[in-house]
């Protein structure tokens, strides 16, 4: 059995910008959106708030090197929980 999250993200953090892909399911009909953000302190607490605002209940994040840390501690300042992998 596959878990499908109702309302979920998306990350791909990269050094200057973070591509984010919000997936929200309404009944049988599943939307997405698709948006960048940059990795400033304000781009990201935006990328948080959008997230918030959309009701995302989970993130999944991928990153190379150690980009994803501070995109990270600031997603979790919004209680989403992030997926690392």
């Amino acid at each position: 059995m596959n878990v499908m999250h109702e309302r979920c993200a998306g990350l791909d953090v990269h050094k200057q910008t973070v591509v984010a892909c919000l997936r929200v399911m309404a009944g049988a009909q599943v939307a997405r959106e698709v948006r960048s953000f940059p990795t400033t302190t304000r781009g990201l607490l935006a990328l948080a708030d959008w997230l918030r605002e959309a009701g995302c209940t989970h993130v999944a994040m991928e990153a190379t090197g150690v980009y994803f840390a501070r995109s990270s501690a600031l997603i979790g300042r919004v209680e989403v929980p992030p997926a690392l992998g």
